[in-house]
């Protein structure tokens, strides 16, 4: 087995491999003059398990088609086997078809999958109707999470936590978290009664100036959600100090530098590397290699 860091998976892929006591090897990758994907693997593949580590942030279509490149490339080569280790897979969220004429990314991109890969790992994927990746992939898919991570780091530097979902879709990481560690937790209810008119309130009563609040999600992409709940458990439910966690920082629209305007602490996984990532999650994919 070896395992092959590609262009989004170098952050992360030699620890996985060192984790894992497994040989490691870089993909090279380069671009042509005119935009197309030039790559080459630098060890010798034939008759080894290929993990490619790959994760899909910033030009995402690009790191798609690097994966597809080079997993016919591993075979054509003679490679056993081709697995792919993803801590963050884009298109989940488009598994429908919420306007008329929209294209359903997810399972088109899923037949790509099958097509080319024998196996594939991802890390918290954000799946809104199914509970596994069966509806997804034909080939073997497994659902890793950073649950126990992000239980771990909470343990170690939070006191006194209460963990708070924004919303009911998050509220699964929050009260799965809280339970982890023993602590209390709550979902943010909204009531509109106009345009102005807005009461906020948690499910049940709890003083929040008493604790240190951790907002826990799967995914920060452009903040919004994230921001419009730290206003109101501050301004109406007495919210001192506010801790931000997410699997995935995605920070689209300089979400980031937002969240740290409005003086709250951000803390993610390196799914995607960024400044915030304090969350290792190296150890999960090397178990799964061991």
């Amino acid at each position: 087995m070896i395992v092959v860091g590609c262009s989004k998976g170098v952050h992360v892929a030699p620890r996985i491999a060192k984790l894992a006591r497994k040989e490691y090897s870089e993909l090279l990758v380069k671009k042509f003059p005119d935009g197309e994907t030039d790559l080459r693997f630098t060890c010798d593949v034939r008759k080894k398990v290929v993990v490619l580590v790959q994760s899909f942030f910033g030009d995402i279509n690009d790191a798609l088609m690097e994966v597809f490149l080079a997993a016919y490339t591993a075979k054509d080569l003679g490679a056993k086997r081709v697995v792919l280790m993803a801590p963050y897979f884009p298109y989940f969220r488009q598994d429908t078809r919420f306007h008329p004429g929209e294209c359903v990314s997810l399972p088109i991109l899923g037949k790509f999958v099958d097509a080319c890969l024998s196996e594939i790992y991802v890390m918290d994927p954000h799946l809104h109707r199914e509970k596994n990746l069966k509806h997804v992939f034909r080939v073997r898919g497994h659902k890793l999470t950073a649950n126990e991570l992000v239980r771990d780091y909470i343990k170690k530097h939070i006191k006194n936590p209460i963990i708070i979902g924004p919303d009911w879709e998050s509220y699964k990481w929050a009260r799965a978290t809280a339970e982890m560690i023993g602590c209390e937790s709550a979902i943010l209810k909204k009531t509109r009664f106009s345009s102005r008119h807005v009461e906020v309130a948690l499910d049940h009563d709890v003083d929040l100036s008493k604790h240190n609040v951790v907002i826990v999600d799967d995914i920060i992409s452009t903040g919004h959600t994230l921001l419009e709940t730290i206003k109101l458990l501050r301004k109406d439910l007495g919210a001192k100090k506010i801790t931000c966690i997410g699997i995935h920082g995605v920070f689209a629209e300089n979400a980031l530098a937002k969240l740290k305007k409005v003086k709250v602490s951000v803390i993610t996984t390196n799914t995607i590397p960024n400044a915030s990532a304090e969350i290792d999650v190296a150890k999960e994919f090397a178990e799964r290699i061991k």
